[in-house]
């Protein structure tokens, strides 16, 4: 790892994360990335199609990510991320661990729960794929109110299970997950052991970051590549890797964020859903874009900070949705 400048770490930063206009198409990004994090919460678009839109434009068709996915399977859904299939191997080895606390709860939640679990198999080995809703209650499980899982708690153990890497997600219907057992999705990979499978996957998250905050240092990957300033400018998801660390974010340029969507309206600094606006190799303003679908009207709550070419990143973002109006 190299130490670096501010004005270098900025730009390979941006670089490293395809955001200076260099991105070619959906599966190359996503491997250069390492994954895309799906979130429910979409006020303009679900982040994982902000992510790409933020680096491939308007020209990237949504659809495109189902295909990949669900038809060519290129890419994999698990644990609330898309990664490309190619690391499968490594992500079983995630799915086996032991060692932390969170894998011994999981493990003992399906322990006690073993006759639901074998339910919940079973009924996918007979009628799957199929949606949470059309698996009925286990006789064991008693419904109680919950904020994440609702009254049920079928959405509970098939999110054990897929962590657990016995079942898989196979598809979506009206964004609904369609679940099926893993054996029947996933294809045959080799083994890795945890260590070795540690070692890559961070390997490549140092890459894909391309500058990370060490005890204080901006250090660059060995393999990082500097260049001009882009002359690109774009608004990115609070999911992007590029701002995800809001330390190295504010170290970087200033910027200091956190969501908002979980803090009372009164007490917001900004807004609900604020996406940074990014302009060459600086993060400089904010803006809270929602797009009405059945409107096709993209409208600006507010904005802050430097936001002189924000109108570049709206048009650009509205014809990528389908927008007819900016308001």
């Amino acid at each position: 790892m190299i130490e670096v400048s501010p004005e270098k770490a900025r730009r390979i930063a941006v670089r490293a994360q395809l955001l200076d206009g260099s991105a070619t198409g959906v599966v190359d990004t996503v491997r250069r990335l390492g994954f895309l994090q799906i979130d429910p919460i979409s006020t303009v678009a679900p982040p994982q199609h902000l992510v790409l839109w933020s680096r491939l434009g308007a020209g990237y068709d949504q659809a495109e990510l189902d295909r990949l996915l669900w038809r060519e399977r290129k890419l994999v859904e698990w644990n609330a991320y898309i990664w490309p299939v190619e690391d499968l191997p490594l992500l079983r080895s995630r799915m086996r661990r032991r060692d932390r606390p969170l894998d011994r709860r999981l493990i003992a939640y399906l322990k006690d729960n073993a006759s639901f679990r074998r339910y919940v198999l079973r009924e996918l080995e007979r009628r799957g794929p199929l949606l949470s809703r059309e698996i009925e209650d286990h006789r064991s499980m008693r419904r109680e109110a919950h904020r994440w899982w609702g009254e049920r708690k079928m959405g509970l153990m098939l999110g054990i299970l897929n962590t657990r890497g016995q079942v898989a997600v196979v598809g979506r219907r009206g964004g609904q997950r369609l679940w099926d057992l893993a054996e029947r999705w996933y294809p045959e990979t080799e083994r890795v052991p945890w260590s070795r499978a540690r070692r890559i996957l961070e390997e490549r998250r140092s890459r894909a970051l391309g500058v990370e905050l060490l005890r204080g240092r901006l250090v660059a990957h060995p393999d990082a590549e500097d260049g001009p300033v882009p002359d690109r400018v774009t608004l990115i998801s609070p999911f992007d890797r590029l701002v995800y660390d809001r330390q190295r974010a504010e170290v970087l340029w200033g910027f200091r964020y956190r969501l908002e969507m979980y803090v009372p309206k009164e007490k917001r600094e900004y807004g609900y859903y604020v996406l940074p606006l990014l302009i060459g190799d600086a993060v400089v303003g904010r803006a809270e874009p929602v797009f009405d679908a059945k409107t096709r009207t993209l409208r600006v709550l507010g904005a802050w900070g430097e936001t002189s070419r924000l109108g570049e990143a709206l048009e650009e973002l509205a014809a990528w949705l389908g927008a007819t109006t900016i308001a």
